[in-house]
């Protein structure tokens, strides 16, 4: 009590409690390198390259996430937090204004890498603005909505590119290049973090919410591997940790393949124009921001191995789907293509909640690292997956590539159902 026996109000808890300005540079980021760069890179390549070059591109992009570590590391040391994410819009923007200017492969493989790492740059460094600065009973929701902002510029950034991809390429490439700019300006809201002595990172179990088109959202780029770490506890990392990695990876790979060559593959397999499917694409992505909370609820009521598995066969009925519709309709069969890659899209939310989950239940008192790995597949499997589904469209054509994500998502099942579940940890053990 005060005086005059009147106490001091108390501020009620609301959604907007989590919420801090800076989380709007990470809605620009996701709208232009999640959203608008994976579209218009390819349509961009199309016109003057083949689908070998196309995967090139996109395996660069992706490439270009494997430098989180780096990055990470010299945020940890030096405290640089601000300056990597500053630098890393800054050379993301100037490589996405560039990239539409040059016909060279090797010049855009080198402006696509560097999309991807200016990108990695900024992303890694996202979550610890928040636990490096706020307490922890505040981190979960925290985190939570950066995600969701994070999606919900993805969202944007595939409608902005549906809607620019019938037009001028240059200008589409301009106006993302101008959204990773302004990303910058909410930046300086940041309290700037000063540390000296790098400390253990905590392990955060959050599934990165976006629709798997990329692996360069910040929860995905937080755990690093440490392989000074990993030696010491590799054994029980091998099984069953290592087989369901390879399934994780197999899958993640094969379904890359389909989606670095999405906008030109849709066009020229099922008609749908790439504005079509950008925008189709969004309403899938938007429908899978809703399926995360329900993912978690049937992950306590069956197991998080058993639900992973029901995703995986929702993925390989789709993609066995788009396989049979291109070789049946030659060039027609768009609305059903693009129902069936919905499913694809939404099966994410699933496997994104529950993948998680399982790395951080197998990998036991080491989820850090386990995560670490976990993420560090998903960037290479990525960037190979990219690069063999354009070789494999240059070989045969566009109509194969959904068979990469049968074969890729099948290895995944196999490997899944060679696991046993692991045993469930208690929730409320911390990680330091």
């Amino acid at each position: 009590m005060v005086a005059g026996g009147t106490a001091p109000a108390v501020r009620p808890v609301t959604w907007r409690t989590w919420i801090e300005p800076w989380f709007l540079s990470y809605a620009l980021l996701g709208a232009s390198v999640a959203g608008m760069a994976p579209i218009l890179l390819p349509l961009s390549v199309r016109m003057g390259g083949s689908a070998t070059d196309i995967g090139l591109v996109m395996g660069a992009f992706n490439l270009g996430g494997l430098s989180a570590p780096a990055w990470g590391r010299i945020a940890d040391h030096h405290g640089l937090h601000r300056v990597l994410l500053l630098t890393g819009l800054l050379g993301t923007a100037f490589s996405l204004a560039v990239f539409p200017s040059v016909s060279s492969l090797s010049v855009r493989l080198l402006l696509a890498l560097a999309q991807g790492a200016g990108a990695a740059s900024a992303a890694t460094v996202a979550n610890l603005f928040i636990v490096e600065i706020r307490p922890r009973s505040e981190w979960d929701e925290r985190i939570g909505w950066l995600q969701t902002f994070y999606g919900g510029g993805q969202v944007l950034g595939l409608l902005l590119a549906g809607l620019l991809s019938g037009s001028d390429l240059h200008f589409g490439f301009i106006i993302a290049a101008g959204i990773t700019l302004s990303a910058c300006l909410p930046v300086f809201f940041i309290k700037r973090i000063r540390r000296s002595v790098p400390v253990p990172r905590p392990v955060l179990n959050h599934p990165s919410r976006h629709a798997g088109l990329t692996a360069l959202s910040p929860q995905s780029l937080y755990h690093h591997v440490n392989f000074e770490a990993l030696v010491s506890q590799v054994r029980s990392l091998v099984l069953p940790f290592g087989i369901f990695l390879f399934g994780w990876f197999m899958s993640y790979g094969g379904v890359a393949a389909f989606f670095s060559l999405f906008p030109v593959l849709m066009k020229q397999v099922y008609g749908v124009d790439p504005s079509t499917g950008s925008i189709a694409f969004a309403a899938a992505a938007t429908a899978g921001l809703f399926l995360y909370a329900p993912a978690g609820t049937l992950s306590r009521k069956y197991g998080a191995l058993a639900v992973f598995r029901w995703a995986l066969v929702i993925r390989i009925l789709a993609f066995l789907a788009l396989l049979t519709i291109g070789f049946a309709n030659n060039g027609a069969g768009g609305v059903l293509a693009i129902i069936s890659f919905g499913f694809v899209v939404m099966a994410w939310s699933i496997l994104s909640v529950t993948g998680t989950q399982i790395t951080a239940q197998f990998s036991e008192e080491h989820e850090g690292e386990g995560l670490g790995l976990f993420n560090a597949s998903t960037g290479l499997a990525g960037f190979l997956g990219a690069v063999i589904g354009g070789w494999s469209a240059g070989m045969w054509g566009y109509k194969v590539v959904p068979a990469l994500g049968v074969g890729g998502v099948a290895v995944g099942m196999l490997m899944s159902g060679k696991v046993k579940p692991p045993a469930s940890k208690p929730e409320e053990k911390e990680k330091g």
